[in-house]
């Protein structure tokens, strides 16, 4: 803990005082200055960043190691639905017309039970979920391969799963069908009608080979639709579930001109995602910007399309698109993911980061629990600091203040007033390498904030991700980033380097706060109304 972090003045402006706290590295800091009001106009702020979150494919989610995660992420935020790829992949067995079974040294033949369709898994799948109190936020995707219209159009991630056409839109519609109609069922519709029901995802790119994309993938929504629909018209489906935000425009018009049934939109985008894909212009933007203008973007192209008031949900999004150790397993994720939060309050109903557990295999089986994998928690149960970031972010109030800095939120309850405080710089380092680090990703950002309608002695909680806490890449570096198994020993060392650093408690005295923020910090300030 450093003194200059925790002092309390008496006065803003005590030019001696701050010195006396200040070390020769803190000459290049930056320095904010600015007043909030707790008794000023709060509007609402629902935690939109938390309500969904993306995951690894559907069968995962029948592992131990990934209901211990989903568990773990739900104490920390809260969170309503998952979402995941591939719950008509074969692995999964849903559409098997023809069944045969074969036991060794024996000619195959016609199973006992001969139908089309086999929803074992899938409810172990839902169950599971529910269990948890965990909704699915169901995407359709991908084709079974009795039903491709090109059995060899295997994605080129590890669990090769076809991304081609149906063969039969009347086989495709029958399935569709079948599946609702079941969850229907087995769950009732009152709960699914809770449901959001995704047609496919990132047809855009090479997630869907049909030829011209957009005409196909318009012509599989339009199917899925009316199917979804005809099971009763309180199950909500919507698309166009694009990369690089893409395809909304023409999606919606295409959605009116054929009459097609529409509830959301959903797309996706990353933050190194590149601006001649997302707006068509050569721009550099950075990645503490990219997400918030295309948020901003497709907010825009709904409330100048035929269905202004649909809800915006932006179902995949991270601060990259790729395995990045130094971004997504590292305290970077604070500032980063605060500021994307401060700019798309009110653009967008849900944001789906992608995703919660690295229980996860696009790539392949987890090698190492630091890869920069996408999710919260590394292999073998270890927090990164996103957890972390997640958890502090959480404890943010539902009603927002205005604050005059880039690099704070506040919101109020009856009895506090919260806020968070960070400091972004660029990442460390950037693509599959990792980069240790040699010193400060930047200069120390200091706050000095005049809070006003507090109770002068209130108490004050303050909780920190940065390079110094609650951050296991620290402990991890400091091993020598061992490659491949850990022992058990090392695993257990992870585990606690990787939880939450206690808080720091301390007396708020003449409404004065000072406070010192590392590059790639976050701080999250609790002021108990006493």
């Amino acid at each position: 803990m450093r003194l200059r972090d925790l002092l309390l003045l008496p006065s803003l402006f005590c030019p001696l005082l701050c010195l006396s706290a200040q070390t020769p590295s803190s000459v290049a800091e930056s320095h904010e200055i600015f007043t909030i009001d707790a008794k000023s106009a709060a509007t609402p702020f629902p935690h939109f960043w938390e309500q969904t979150f993306g995951s690894g494919r559907a069968i995962l989610s029948l592992r131990e190691s990934y209901r211990d995660d989903l568990r773990t992420v739900k104490a920390a935020t809260n969170f309503q639905s998952v979402r995941f790829h591939g719950i008509f992949m074969d692995e999964v067995g849903l559409y098997d017309p023809g069944r045969k079974t074969q036991d060794p040294g024996l000619a195959a033949q016609a199973a006992n039970d001969a139908s089309i369709y086999n929803f074992s898994y899938i409810d172990q799948i839902y169950d599971g979920l529910l269990a948890n109190h965990v909704r699915p936020y169901v995407e359709l995707s991908f084709m079974p391969k009795k039903l491709a219209s090109d059995p060899n159009a295997l994605h080129a991630f590890w669990y090769k799963q076809n991304v081609s056409p149906p063969a039969s839109y009347e086989a495709w519609d029958a399935m569709i069908r079948a599946f609702a109609a079941h969850l229907v069922q087995r769950y009732g519709i009152d709960e699914v009608a809770t449901w959001r029901f995704e047609v496919w995802n990132e047809p855009n790119i090479d997630f869907w080979v049909g030829k011209p994309k957009q005409s196909t993938y318009f012509e599989l929504y339009d199917h899925t639709a009316r199917a979804i629909k005809s099971v009763s018209p309180r199950l909500q489906v919507g698309g166009p579930s694009t990369a690089q935000a893409a395809w909304v425009t023409p999606f919606l018009a295409h959605c009116k001109q054929a009459n097609v049934p529409v509830d959301f939109v959903s797309t996706h985008v990353y933050a190194n995602d590149k601006a001649e894909d997302v707006f068509g212009t050569h721009e550099q933007i950075p990645r503490d910007e990219m997400v918030y203008r295309s948020v901003k973007k497709v907010h825009d192209e709904i409330a100048a399309s035929p269905y202004p008031q649909l809800p915006l949900i932006f179902s995949e999004y991270n601060a990259s698109y790729a395995n990045e150790p130094n971004v997504t397993d590292s305290p970077y994720m604070g500032p980063w993911l605060a500021n994307n939060i401060r700019l798309c309050d009110g653009l967008t109903e849900s944001m789906a980061y992608w995703d919660f557990s690295d229980v996860f295999e696009e790539q392949g089986v987890v090698r190492t629990p630091f890869y920069g994998g996408f999710g919260l928690i590394a292999a073998d149960d270890i927090p990164k600091a996103t957890l972390n970031i997640f958890t502090l972010l959480h404890k943010l109030g539902d009603r927002r203040i205005a604050v005059d800095s880039t690099s704070a939120l506040a919101t109020v309850t009856p009895n506090s007033l919260t806020l968070a405080l960070w400091n972004y710089a660029p990442p460390t380092g950037t693509g599959a390498k990792y980069a240790m680090p040699t010193g400060p990703a930047g200069p120390d950002k200091v706050f000095d904030i005049d809070i006003k309608n507090v109770p002068p002695a209130s108490t004050v909680e303050i909780w920190r991700v940065d390079d110094n806490h609650s951050n296991v890449l620290k402990a991890f570096d400091a091993m020598g980033r061992p490659p491949g198994d850990l022992t058990q020993e090392q695993i257990k060392q992870l585990r606690a380097a990787g939880a939450m650093s206690p808080p720091e408690h301390l007396q708020l005295r003449g409404g004065k706060l000072h406070l010192t923020v590392p590059a790639h910090g976050l701080a999250l300030v609790v002021i108990v109304k006493q």
